[in-house]
């Protein structure tokens, strides 16, 4: 990786490349996810299991689409104590941050002769997409903990999961025994966009669900974002990416080791290494070298740092923070002396992780905190996956006949202006 001095042409170039990564979408994907939307809309449990059948697990009807009661206590039954230990572990955790974000209804009084407030209300049903993992072979545990523990907090009463099954029909039984500890019941057999499509619109078998959760591939994401409006949905991924800001107390081998945590994701993820030091820019380059020959993903390493990796020289750690702020990261993380000094400072990231110790991958797994984050610069405006995501807000006014009579004229005159006579109407009747 070449050491870049910010700001300079060559360093902006990288940044817009980095940023400007995997948010489009190719015309003929999108064309081909619409047409799965329209036909699992119009054709419902036909659709779905054809396209199970040419895409997944060619044998698989239609009646076990939905996983048994079997299927749920076999896995039980084939994982290892240590595992469930550790599931349980993260599960605690995670619920216990997430209930912080409970909101509470309320009213309010202080205007003479008004009831204002707002209701929280749980959705219906929320739809939780887990990726299959590999064909099944790397079950993604924590998505089904990130997704499911959120909407089970905020009181939705109806939690349907999808996931791709293998091809001879089933699903890991790590990821039965995840969505079995936090309540989820129901889980159906189905990946990639048909999947979206039956969640939005519902079929036969899948009930319709009224917000859809959790990470996917470029099939998910196109879909995600057509039937966004149809349901509501948690927010448009991008590729995964991290960003590192190092001064000359970092450790090069932590700080390359978290580099490489992200690229070995996908050769679009992005590892960015923004710091005041050249000696640790230089020392985490020969880490780099010598840890990625020892990852099984090496090469999809290697080509996301080709591709989508830097590492930007800066004045000093003020100058990293701004431009930080500037791409707003999914991760960032501060490898810094005093990185509680600089935490005021962060106005646009996904997730903050403070000091040597605190490693993205806590955050995937086991921390609390929510690890479906935004991406691609969307954390200028958009957050975590969070409770709020499952409920719904509704407004609640009252006003006795001296309050209406004492802002009638006002309410008149704003309608007016708007040339809604109708509107002013409604008060004017009132008044006589």
């Amino acid at each position: 990786m070449e050491i870049l001095n910010y700001p300079s042409d060559t360093a902006q170039k990288r940044i817009d490349t980095i940023i400007n990564r995997g948010i489009e979408f190719d015309e003929k994907a999108v064309v081909n996810v619409r047409n799965i939307l329209d036909d699992v809309k119009k054709n419902g449990d036909s659709a779905l299991i054809s396209y199970v059948n040419r895409f997944d697990s060619p044998d698989l009807k239609i009646e076990s689409l939905k996983v048994s009661d079997d299927e749920f206590e076999h896995a039980l039954k084939n994982i290892d104590q240590q595992f469930t230990r550790s599931l349980e572990r993260a599960a605690v955790q995670i619920e216990s941050f997430h209930k912080k974000q409970v909101r509470k209804s309320w009213i309010d009084t202080e205007r003479p002769g008004t009831i204002l407030g707002q209701i929280f209300n749980p959705v219906d049903g929320a739809g939780i997409y887990v990726p299959g993992g590999q064909g099944g072979s790397t079950p993604l545990v924590s998505s089904v903990l990130m997704c499911a523990i959120p909407a089970k907090i905020a009181g939705v009463r109806r939690i349907c999961m999808v996931t791709p099954p293998t091809k001879n029909g089933s699903v890991n039984p790590y990821m039965l025994a995840a969505a079995r500890m936090v309540g989820v019941d129901t889980i159906y057999k189905l990946g990639s966009a048909w999947a979206i499509a039956a969640l939005a619109y519902g079929t036969e078998t899948v009930p319709r669900c009224d917000v859809i959760a959790g990470p996917g591939n470029i099939y998910v994401t196109i879909a995600k974002k057509l039937v966004s409006g149809t349901v509501g949905i948690d927010m448009i991924a991008g590729p995964s990416e991290v960003l590192v800001i190092a001064d000359k107390s970092a450790n090069p081998d932590y700080t390359a080791a978290d580099l490489l945590s992200q690229a070995e994701h996908d050769p679009l993820a992005s590892a960015m290494l923004v710091t005041d030091s050249s000696e640790t820019a230089l020392a985490v380059i020969q880490a780099l070298e010598i840890q990625i020959e020892n990852l099984t993903r090496k090469d999809t390493a290697r080509q996301s740092l080709e591709n989508y990796g830097a590492i930007m020289l800066v004045s000093d750690i003020d100058a990293a923070i701004d431009l930080a702020n500037i791409i707003a990261p999914e991760h960032l993380e501060l490898h810094i002396s005093q990185p509680f000094e600089y935490l005021g400072k962060i106005r646009n990231a996904g997730a903050v992780f403070m000091g040597s110790y605190t490693p993205e991958p806590t955050g995937d797994y086991i921390a609390g905190p929510n690890h479906v984050l935004p991406t691609a610069g969307t954390a200028r405006f958009s957050s975590a996956l969070s409770v709020d995501n499952f409920i719904k807000k509704t407004s609640v006014i009252h006003y006795s006949q001296a309050a209406f009579n004492n802002e009638a004229e006002d309410i008149i005159r704003l309608a007016d202006i708007e040339g809604l006579d109708a509107h002013a109407n409604s008060v004017r009747i009132r008044l006589k």
